[in-house]
């Protein structure tokens, strides 16, 4: 069995891992990432759970492996291999967003221009169409709710800007107008609103812990 097979067979498995495979996993910009107390919280879970359940889970499916011998044709030790590679580089990217982020709750946010933690009505002017936008942490996002991360590329083209401003997306081929017709504060519900850094510390394991590989 060849690799492609073999990382076929684990994205079989494992579906969520196929952006990390292709490398289309999200990347963060180089300064600080703001982000939600909730989303934050998510993201050190997942981080505790890669190190001390799905890592050493994956040295002691390499032991097994290699003790079936003849690593040549080996193929669980091959896939066992592939999958380390895999949860060892979703381990880096977690500490470098980690290290990155600071947790808010957008409280007290200005709505003198668009801002995380605002919501925004736009008119889509071709069709005359309102949409409403939350604009939130770089790690929310639920479109179906309008929510938003501030990176991405709609809201990018709405940070700063004011009521009465305008602005130009391109969307399927086709460049549309949209004008801003309101800022307000976002009104999204938190589970974790108003948690302080000292206490999103006590509810998750230190960033950084050594595994054994």
């Amino acid at each position: 069995m060849d690799k492609r097979s073999l990382l076929g067979r684990i994205v079989k498995i494992y579906p969520a891992i196929q952006a990390l495979i292709s490398g289309e996993a999200t990347t963060s910009e180089d300064r600080g990432l703001l982000v939600s107390w909730d989303s934050l919280l998510r993201r050190r879970s997942e981080y505790t759970e890669l190190v001390q359940k799905k890592i050493p889970e994956n040295s002691k499916e390499i032991a097994v492996a290699r003790s079936y011998g003849d690593l040549r044709e080996n193929h669980e030790y091959k896939a066992a291999k592939e999958m380390q590679k895999i949860l060892m580089k979703r381990k880096a990217e977690l500490e470098m967003d980690l290290t990155r982020a600071r947790g808010t709750d957008f409280a007290d946010v200005s709505t003198s221009s668009v801002n995380p933690g605002t919501r925004v009505r736009v008119k889509e002017l071709s069709q005359q169409k309102d949409e409403i936008y939350t604009i939130l942490g770089a790690w929310d996002s639920d479109p179906e709710s309008g929510i938003i991360s501030y990176l991405s590329p709609f809201a990018k083209n709405l940070i700063s800007k004011s009521v009465g401003d305008t602005f130009e997306m391109t969307q399927d081929h086709e460049v549309r107008k949209y004008l801003i017709e309101s800022i307000e504060p976002h009104q999204h519900t938190f589970k974790h609103a108003g948690l302080h850094e000292d206490d999103a510390e006590d509810a998750t394991p230190a960033v950084g812990q050594e595994v054994q590989a």
